[in-house]
């Protein structure tokens, strides 16, 4: 029996479920998909998640079965970049020490 999480050696790249793929899975609201469009320039698209889950998969040396954990800590991390990004003050929680 074969995992759909397996990866054969040599691949560069974790194997996601389908569903975790799909551009509703990207989403958090509860009226359905969202997907990128030009009318929000500033949102996070399935390639930038895809990306930075990947690179968590990585750093975290690879382990297997934990595809929706670190897409959704992607995501959500990318949700904080880009909230800091949008502050007025430029993301500084901590007021300038003197």
């Amino acid at each position: 029996m074969t995992s759909d999480t397996y990866s054969p050696p040599g691949s560069t790249a974790p194997e996601y479920p389908p569903h975790a793929l799909e551009p509703s899975a990207v989403s958090d609201d509860k009226t359905g998909p969202s997907p990128a469009s030009s009318s929000a320039p500033d949102a996070i698209t399935f390639e930038q998640i895809r990306e930075r889950a990947y690179e968590l998969w990585e750093r975290n040396h690879r382990p297997e079965g934990f595809e929706i954990e670190f897409w959704l800590l992607a995501e959500r991390e990318l949700r904080k970049e880009r909230e800091r990004r949008k502050a007025p003050d430029g993301g500084a929680s901590e007021p300038p020490s003197q």
